[in-house]
């Protein structure tokens, strides 16, 4: 995925090369220089968005792509610096005592050796490039306004209901309703592959009249990577209160849990988790034994990990989830591709989509990504393009849910591409509010900051958003 990440790298440099505040800073010496790079860039843009369809991997290329990584670099360091030059000249501008400018002909000169230099590497690395036959496509790209689109919304992915999934729901409910038969606190593990819908089943549970009517305090915590007690038991504070209590030792978080809890019966559920350290679980276990007076409360887990499951169940196996069979998985993603009762006007479109949900096997949210991705398509030609893409060659390992997100990321607007690759940086499951992500759109450059910022980050969130 490194042609991805220089593609981004590629796009935002094309779009500082083509800023007024750069073109303004440029204008005064030989522009020849900045014209190739501009082209020479267009043409490696269009190079790096070819490689990501090749699907393979070859050792040559993977080096020409390291050393376009430093060259990139360099390039950003470079433009930085005419950005900073337009600034300082703004805020001159601004003053009523002119002060000392930089030398023009120094700069020109210090600042046209640079680019030069940059491109004569890009050069080199174009060759490469042109040599597998990338980037034959390539157009100079133009300045081009951002244009706000009133984003397409839908019911199915504001709520939706769960399906193919109401025997599992019936097995787990079963379990956590029958009369505990063992002294520590009962844990049910649902375990299975990525993207098969662990989580949905369990909220699917979680939110059953008979599960509310049983357990009067519910509690749930997205555990992930990260398994620290402390932490988890301030998670598990603030779903019953929502105020934090970050920083208080475990004794006190203990105390602080049972006067909120106040020997209620309560199902916990642990979402996502990734440790296998028993150590850890059994700190955890003997709190939770503590706050369990009744003796009624329960816990279910979600992981990947049947090590995980076998850690910290206690039934006499954990609960594996199967794939979906062929027929919900192919209403999963009639109702995430078609508004409700379309389906019916496009016959030619659901036998591609029969054929579709086979590459999916089973995977939930494989088929719910390809759903979103046809959503809105009613040409025969874009199913197919899905139906027959190279990127199902891939090694699938256990699930075809690589292909499938890779097949979503091709398929973003290059300015979405590089909303979602910066939001790579946050930690995993943690909660930001959309705001607070805008703001970081537009601190880094995404987003233009000016009287449109906000609303023009809104809908790039909301792309974002749908196309999940």
């Amino acid at each position: 995925m490194a042609e991805s990440f220089l593609s981004i790298i590629a796009e935002t440099l094309l779009n500082h090369i083509l800023s007024p505040a750069i073109r303004e800073t440029t204008a005064l010496w030989n522009s020849n220089d900045m014209k190739k790079l501009e082209e020479t860039m267009t043409y490696i843009k269009a190079a790096l968005l070819d490689a990501q369809k090749l699907n393979q991997h070859n050792q040559t290329l993977s080096l020409t792509l390291t050393k376009l990584r430093a060259v990139l670099y360099d390039a950003e360091d470079v433009l930085d610096e005419f950005r900073c030059e337009a600034h300082r000249k703004e805020l001159m501008n601004r003053r009523t005592v002119r002060f000392p400018s930089i030398s023009l002909p120094a700069y020109t000169l210090r600042m046209g050796h640079k680019i030069k230099k940059i491109n004569e590497r890009l050069e080199t690395i174009a060759g490469d490039f042109k040599r597998f036959n990338l980037g034959e496509h390539a157009q100079i790209p133009q300045n081009r306004p951002y244009i706000i689109q009133s984003h397409r919304d839908t019911h199915s992915f504001m709520t939706f209901k769960v399906l193919g999934r109401d025997g599992d729901r019936e097995n787990i409910i079963d379990l956590l309703v029958q009369p505990r038969a063992v002294e520590n606190i009962p844990v049910i593990p649902i375990v299975g592959i990525g993207g098969l819908g662990k989580t949905t089943l369990a909220q699917f549970v979680y939110n059953d009249e008979r599960i509310t009517g049983c357990f009067p305090l519910k509690i749930w915590v997205c555990v992930s990577e990260f398994f620290d007690v402390a932490r988890l038991l301030c998670e598990i504070i603030y779903c019953i209160n929502r105020e934090r209590c970050d920083g208080l030792p475990v004794n006190a978080l203990l105390t602080l849990l049972q006067s909120l809890i106040k020997a209620q019966k309560f199902l916990l559920v642990l979402d996502d988790v990734w440790n296998e350290d028993r150590v850890k679980w059994n700190e955890l276990k003997e709190i939770l034994m503590k706050l369990d007076d009744l003796r009624q409360s329960k816990i279910i887990v979600t992981t990947r990990s049947l090590a995980v499951a076998s850690m910290m169940g206690t039934t006499s196996s954990p609960y594996e989830l199967q794939a979906l069979n062929h027929q919900d998985s192919l209403s999963l993603l009639v109702k995430w591709a078609f508004n409700q009762g379309d389906e019916g006007r496009y016959p030619n479109l659901l036998g591609i989509a029969d054929e579709i949900v086979k590459k999916c096997k089973g995977v939930p949210l494989a088929v719910r990504t390809l759903g979103s991705l046809l959503s809105g398509k009613t040409r025969e030609r874009d199913w197919k393009l899905i139906r027959d893409n190279d990127i199902w060659k891939l090694d699938q390992q256990e699930s075809g849910i690589i292909p499938v997100l890779k097949l979503s990321y091709n398929h973003l607007p290059s300015h979405l591409k590089r909303c979602l690759a910066y939001l790579s940086l946050f930690p995993k499951d943690t909660e930001y509010d959309t705001d607070y992500i805008i703001q970081f759109w537009m601190a880094n450059g995404l987003v233009e900051n000016n009287e449109c910022g906000e609303d023009i980050g809104l809908q790039y969130f909301m792309g974002l958003l749908s196309k999940m």
